[in-house]
């Protein structure tokens, strides 16, 4: 086959096939190449800390962190930096080979965790890619795995960042993605571990949870104003809370104010960072919109996870990055768990740059996670009594560029006025800004927090069960109409299916990594598709 890569974890991927000569995303085939390569590299450390486990011997935090920490430099939209990439292959193999002698019995480890690091690594690189497992229905399963996990391994790794990690779960993440390089295992036994997978999604999801409402208090109902302020500003994208709350600190007194873009939205709905008086509001809307709203804003823009879109000339010198996130060019500024960033470069670049030029004026609003809406539970429960409240409709996940994706704006237009839309991620900017009015005074469009926050909505649907003395969560008046982009949804989507949500609908298209026998499974047992028209979408979800 000609082809310079092969990729196909995300929404987007060329045909819905595979991106084969560069990356719809951006990434070159060499970053792809040394992408590939790292996450063999830790496919090979997991199954050395999974045999020292079995063994008896405890593995260190911060074996378990680098696992978490290279699979979410992979993930879509974090890294395109190839030597910053390859400086982590190498600093795997240290790790692995300072651990190795340890294995009673090494022979029995699989090449991924034996390989000495000698040779072209580019070459290896092109051996040891997604498709280097022959067997379609096991390549998918292997992908499904790893890719739930990379999405798991994005929420870990923000626990971590606040300090707080969980062994058994990390026991998992190596166990899970050790498996993924063991040619022993059958079809049936990797498809009980994509299930299994979605188990420790709900506890990863959890653990996050734990992590952000212990730190910055449970998220309320807040207006959030999407206008501009007259001072310069640093504009916040990304996901991870501690790094808001870090810059927030460092940045009071400068006169410079901070906004949030996409996925860092609700960082304004925790009470902690309501204390800042230069946490001014949210500017622009979902990732993939950033090349001209970030031209736009002016001043410096600081990415703490993905979705980084290749920057533009006009803004690639204001574009920073931290954490697992990259970009060649752009400065990063370094820092791991728990340690203190020094964001002063970034914030006397904001103090030359005028402030940001306004996109809009108003104001929107969220905070709706488990706290706020079980607080609201009765007022909820005797609307859906009273048939105030016909459905909920869970439109949770991911935004993106395909056009396809204005199908949700219209199918959150079409709904009727006695439905509740419950939302969590980047897919909620295709609707939260349209006029949909409130049942009672709730609102119709309950904005739960980021995608990670979808554990509220699974939490609000297990509560909403008991309330109504249900034994079955598909017994609710719930319906899930689900868009997705890259990892972190398809570990949401596990985590649902764990929890034996049946009937998903996902969209705008079945992922490419799912083989037609996969599928199948997925369809028969789960009831899961895809979308079809807003109409006939609209008609279905509305009888069942």
């Amino acid at each position: 086959m000609d082809q310079n890569m092969f990729c196909y974890q995300c929404q987007e991927t060329a045909g819905c096939t595979g991106c084969t000569r560069s990356g719809v995303c951006g990434k070159t085939p060499d970053v792809a190449a040394m992408q590939d390569l790292l996450v063999y590299v830790t496919r090979g450390l997991a199954a050395v800390t999974t045999a020292l486990r079995a063994q008896g011997r405890r593995v260190s935090p911060e074996v378990s962190h680098l696992v978490t920490w290279n699979l979410f430099t992979t993930i879509t939209n974090a890294n395109f930096d190839e030597a910053a990439i390859t400086q982590r292959v190498g600093e795997t193999l240290k790790v692995r080979d300072s651990l190795l002698p340890q294995v009673e019995n090494p022979a029995a480890l699989p090449e991924a965790a034996r390989w000495d690091g000698s040779g072209d690594w580019k070459a290896k690189a092109r051996t040891v890619g997604v498709l280097s497992t022959e067997n379609e229905d096991v390549r998918s399963l292997r992908e499904l795995i790893t890719y739930g996990l990379k999405g798991l391994a994005a929420y870990t790794k923000h626990a971590n960042a606040l300090l707080r990690s969980d062994e058994e779960l990390d026991a998992f993440l190596e166990r899970a993605l050790a498996a993924t390089v063991d040619d022993s295992l059958s079809v049936e036994e990797l498809t009980a571990l994509v299930l299994e997978t979605g188990k420790y999604g709900v506890q990863g999801m959890a653990l996050l949870d734990q992590a952000n409402t212990g730190r910055y208090g449970n998220p309320e109902i807040t207006r959030v104003k999407i206008g501009v302020g007259k001072n310069p500003g640093i504009l916040v994208s990304g996901h991870d809370l501690r790094d808001l709350e870090m810059l927030l600190e460092q940045t009071q007194g400068t006169g410079v104010d901070v906004y949030t873009h996409s996925e860092m939205l609700p960082a304004h709905y925790y009470p902690f960072f309501k204390k800042y008086p230069n946490f001014v509001g949210n500017y622009g809307n979902a990732w993939w919109k950033q090349k001209e709203e970030f031209a736009a804003f002016g001043g410096p823009i600081l990415m703490t996870t993905n979705c980084i879109v290749p920057p533009a000339p006009s803004y690639q010198d204001r574009l920073y990055t931290t954490g697992a996130a990259g970009y060649p060019g752009c400065r990063h500024i370094p820092g791991g768990a728990g340690e203190e960033k020094d964001f002063s470069a970034l914030i006397e670049h904001a103090r030359r740059c005028p402030p940001p030029q306004e996109l809009e004026q108003g104001e929107i609003v969220g905070g709706f996670a488990h706290a706020q809406v079980l607080a609201l539970a009765d007022q909820v429960v005797a609307a859906v009594k009273s048939g105030a409240i016909r459905k909920f409709v869970v439109m949770a996940g991911c935004d993106g560029r395909a056009k396809s994706r204005s199908y949700y704006t219209e199918f959150a237009k079409a709904l009727p006025k006695d439905t509740v839309i419950l939302t969590a991620g980047c897919a909620k900017y295709r609707y939260n800004k349209l006029d949909l009015g409130d049942i009672g005074g709730i609102p119709r469009v309950l904005d739960a927090g980021q995608c990670n926050d979808s554990y509220s909505l699974a939490l609000i649907a297990l509560k909403l069960r008991e309330a109504f003395g249900l034994s079955d969560v598909n017994e609710l008046p719930i319906v899930y109409n689900i868009a997705w982009y890259e990892q972190k949804a398809v570990i949401v989507l596990l985590a649902l299916l764990y929890l034996g949500v049946k009937n998903i609908h996902l969209g705008p298209t079945l992922p490419a990594f799912l083989s037609p026998n996969v599928a199948k499974v997925l369809v028969e047992q789960f009831g899961l598709s895809g979308i079809t028209t807003v109409e006939e979408d609209l008609r279905h979800f509305l009888e069942a």
